[in-house]
């Protein structure tokens, strides 16, 4: 069944209400929110009708689609059956099969463009999944993943208020936290770091920017009534240029840190630069002096700690202090008595 653009906004903002148990979503209320995401998207002032929105429901029902489990309770709210679903998760029929692959030679085209030259990794994902829809076969290709990773499933509805700049609801709770709070947050950029992405924005009771964990993320709902605030002391597209990770803060600013590595490991750092900024200060024998111009933060010492005796800091001298604490606590953890008999209780 091939589906238009405008069908396929609506089954996307039924399927998000419908998954957002935290409100009871009646047939008035859905076709409110989908009046709104058709606006949005497209402009369309017009809205939608009663009976459009009951054929989308039995649509999106139906085999022939996403068999979704729409049920109404109290003769009145929609929600679905399964908690867990969601037509994102469906099975990809024939016609979106052919679709996407249109798609994917359109990209491959315009992968040859220098300015759509970083498409070649997402290009290879979509052409991997297709293959394996197409044949039900195994990868040909892997890429690092988490199947156990938290809160992915907020990017898109954080993605679309960032760029329809509005506020939202967000439900936070962080590790530190003994429950979960809600706040009112003006969102300006997702950033990923290691399969792990965060959402940059700012508090509306707060001045400056924070940072939020999407797996620590438990509920968000777009505010379309709040007014927005922008935040035009940072620009985004370079704020994250001296940084390792996501750690930082507008008042950060970037330190010369000179590493000493020895030179079985050189190689691999030299292939793999820590950061952009890295240059080499001097090469002998025994190790290679490398320099990076970055923020000291968390995931900078534990990128350096993770290279054991490998990799020593030489400057500054208030993370050579940090990174020799960590490696003597460390080490006092495995002296002699101090290790727990893990075999013991094996069988």
């Amino acid at each position: 069944m091939a589906l238009n653009k405008l069908a396929l906004i609506r089954y996307k903002t039924i399927d998000e209400c419908l998954r957002n148990r935290g409100r009871r979503w009646t047939l008035e209320n859905l076709i409110d929110r989908v009046s709104e995401a058709l606006y949005e998207y497209e402009g369309i002032r017009d809205g939608v009708s009663k009976r459009t929105i009951q054929l989308d429901l039995q649509t999106m029902r139906s085999d022939k689609l996403y068999s979704a489990p729409i049920v109404v309770l109290d003769r009145k709210y929609y929600t679905y059956e399964d908690p867990s679903f969601s037509i994102t998760q469906s099975k990809l029929t024939s016609a979106d099969l052919q679709k996407m692959n249109e798609v994917v030679g359109i990209l491959k085209h315009l992968n040859g463009f220098n300015h759509f030259g970083e498409m070649s990794e997402m290009i290879a994902k979509l052409e991997n999944e297709l293959q394996r829809n197409r044949t039900h076969g195994p990868d040909i290709i892997q890429f690092e993943s988490n199947p156990l990773l938290k809160g992915l499933n907020w990017i898109d509805p954080l993605y679309k208020s960032i760029a329809a700049r509005r506020a939202v609801l967000i439900d936070y709770r962080s590790f530190r936290a003994q429950k979960t709070r809600q706040d009112i947050y003006y969102p300006y950029l997702l950033k990923e770091y290691r399969n792990r992405w965060f959402l940059i924005g700012r508090n509306k009771a707060k001045r400056h920017l924070v940072t939020m964990a999407l797996d620590r993320i438990e509920g968000v709902e777009e505010l379309s009534r709040e007014p927005f605030y922008p935040y035009p002391e940072v620009d985004f597209d370079h704020y994250f240029d001296n940084v390792l990770g996501v750690t930082k803060s507008e008042k950060d600013r970037p330190t010369k840190v000179i590493l000493s590595v020895r030179r079985e490991t050189a190689p691999y750092i030299l292939t793999k630069p820590l950061h952009r900024s890295q240059t080499v200060l001097q090469e002998t024998d025994d190790s290679t002096i490398l320099q990076i111009e970055v923020v000291l933060n968390f995931e900078l010492e534990r990128e350096i700690l993770g290279f054991g005796p490998q990799v020593q800091v030489l400057s500054p001298r208030i993370l050579v202090k940090r990174i020799a604490q960590a490696l003597e606590a460390a080490a006092r953890l495995y002296d002699a008595g101090k290790v727990p008999d893990t075999n013991s209780n094996m069988v």
